[in-house]
């Protein structure tokens, strides 16, 4: 499996606009080789001390962050699909309802995948920067967590290790993270059946002694972590 992730601002009153986008583009990239597209509306995302998914994609006051991503059988079907399609003339005139300059995108290599990709109807989007020297310790972290999300509910549990993830001329995930030389990107998610499942389970987590952060030994700075709460609209 390889992802491509994404964060953008989408005006609040563009959402519809913003749903026929993607189910337009749904058949495009399916025509190239995807196997599957989730598109998540911003509803419990925070602002942070340091960074946050606001400040990510520079978004305005009228606008909502969404956090979506494509999934690929291969590294090497997605750039092929990439490839083929950026010659497609349905791309050429396809009309986009946001600010593409903030879009901040990237291809993302999965080091966890647990559950099965199905029945989602939220999601926890998450992006850190991690350095790569401690890409071991992060991996071992993240396997033991996403153990215990799928204990109190999680369907599914990936974390993708940034493996290209481009600089942009306004936003790019470097740049919502505030990533230092020596850092990798590192793009995950949690899917929830609801948000009443979502919402539950959290406090539970947060109460479990398995997931109580060994601050000495982080193998990542959770300061600049960005993380929300996404009401999935598509996921096809």
């Amino acid at each position: 499996m390889y992802i491509d992730g994404f964060v953008a601002a989408v005006p609040q009153a563009n959402k519809q606009a913003y749903l026929d986008h993607v189910h337009e583009a749904l058949t495009l990239f399916k025509d190239h080789g995807a196997v599957r597209m989730v598109e998540n509306w911003a509803d419990d995302v925070p602002e942070g001390k340091v960074t946050d998914f606001h400040r990510s994609v520079r978004k305005k006051d009228d606008e909502a962050v969404l956090f979506s991503w494509i999934e690929w059988p291969s590294r090497e079907a997605r750039d092929s699909g990439m490839k083929t399609m950026r010659q497609d003339e349905r791309m050429k005139s396809m009309a986009m309802p946001f600010d593409g300059q903030r879009l901040i995108f990237g291809g993302f290599a999965p080091v966890v995948e647990t559950g099965p990709a199905k029945g989602t109807g939220y999601a926890d989007g998450f992006v850190v920067p991690v350095p790569a020297a401690n890409r071991d310790a992060y991996v071992r972290m993240a396997q033991n967590a996403s153990a215990v999300f799928k204990e109190y509910g999680a369907l599914r549990v990936v974390e993708a290790w940034g493996d290209d993830v481009p600089d942009g001329k306004v936003t790019d995930f470097r740049r919502a993270v505030a990533a230092k030389d020596g850092e990798v990107i590192v793009f995950s998610f949690i899917e929830w059946p609801s948000k009443k499942a979502r919402d539950e389970a959290w406090p539970k987590l947060m109460a479990d002694s398995r997931m109580q952060p060994d601050k000495a030994n982080m193998p990542f700075d959770g300061q600049r972590m960005i993380y929300g709460g996404f009401a999935t609209m598509l996921d096809a």
